[in-house]
């Protein structure tokens, strides 16, 4: 072999290891496309059915049978489809604590239980109280303009009601572990002085009473049992400390002395029914290659009826943070499966 032919040799290897390396390459560039591709897909397909539950969950709130509407007090409903299945929540504004309408009383007690060191949890009270008045007039231990630029911040609080939950995290003296602690016990969309106990959530409950964990799973269960059967939900009258009452009498109500707090918070039940407030509903998606899928919709019902029947307040894809609904927790807030022919027609 000649000097010339050696070095050809040489080179159609290299070429050759160059187009081995490029064909290589090229089918793990294709691999990971189709794969975002499929995951893309899957991912549009749990969001489509999770959609779905939401415009299913509309419909059922207007359903002129009160027995058969969908409850607001963070009941769960499921449809199963042939190939997915998604899960419903709704709870209403009405059991959270309205920023803007909350008294004084009424927060102190709500941040009575907050993560943070005592002396802090009036300040922050009166600092929100601060954020949402009128005035520049500073409440004991609040917070307007001047203890705001003091703390070299460089806003002051608005001086107007909350807009949203999120603007909470402007005000002195919060954090991000607070406002999480937060985030699904306050809301702006109430509009109520008092929070509505019997559409409170388990979370709720367990901050604006003085019930023990066993007799606040109680009212739950018995709040479950009654949208599983059709009947009013159970009243709440709330007891108070370790001796949180039990449920009693064919009323299924609790017993027991209320305390301070909680006869700020109740306000008269609506047993679920005639829901025309606000509304919370999450929709998760569950599919048969476990894609999963969520959106968290703030809705409330439409003033104009010409137009759709619920207004979007608030809409959120795949929140960070909420807790999934198929776990093992929210099976025992779980009110009824559908099949979906049970709404084709």
């Amino acid at each position: 072999m000649t000097r010339s032919e050696g070095f050809a040799l040489v080179l159609v290897l290299w070429v050759l290891s160059l187009l081995t390396i490029m064909a290589g390459s090229f089918a793990l560039s294709m691999r990971r496309e189709a794969a975002i591709v499929t995951g893309s897909s899957h991912n549009a397909r749990a969001m489509a059915v999770a959609e779905s539950g939401l415009a299913i969950a509309e419909l059922m709130l207007m359903n002129p049978n009160q027995q058969q509407r969908w409850r607001t007090d963070g009941s769960i409903y499921q449809i199963d489809y042939v190939d997915s299945k998604v899960r419903i929540q709704l709870a209403s504004e009405t059991g959270k604590v309205d920023l803007n309408s909350a008294d004084q009383t009424l927060l102190q007690g709500l941040m009575a239980y907050a993560p943070v060191e005592e002396a802090l949890q009036t300040k922050l009270a009166n600092a929100i109280i601060d954020w949402r008045d009128t005035d520049d007039l500073v409440h004991l231990e609040g917070a307007e303009k001047e203890e705001y630029k003091d703390a070299g911040l460089s806003y002051r609080p608005r001086n107007k009601p909350f807009q949203s939950i999120e603007e909470l995290q402007l005000v002195l003296g919060m954090n991000e572990q607070l406002f999480t602690w937060l985030e699904n016990l306050v809301t702006v969309y109430s509009g109520q002085p008092k929070v509505d106990l019997t559409q409170a959530t388990k979370e709720v409950l367990q901050v604006l009473t003085d019930m023990d964990a066993e007799s606040i799973d109680g009212y739950i269960a018995a709040r479950r049992e009654s949208a599983i059967n059709g009947l009013p939900a159970p009243a709440f009258i709330a007891g108070g400390g370790g001796n949180a009452g039990s449920l009693s009498g064919n009323q299924n109500t609790m017993s027991g002395q209320k305390s301070a707090l909680e006869s700020a918070a109740e306000i008269p039940a609506n047993n679920g029914a005639d829901q025309k407030g606000a509304v919370t509903v999450i929709a998760e998606a569950l599919l048969d290659d476990d894609s999963m899928a969520m959106i968290k919709v703030v809705i409330k019902k439409s003033d104009n009826t010409g137009t759709s029947p619920f207004q979007v307040l608030k809409w959120q894809h795949n929140a960070v943070g909420d807790e999934s609904l198929f776990t093992n927790e929210k099976d025992q807030l779980l009110v009824r499966q559908y099949a979906e022919p049970e709404f084709n027609n």
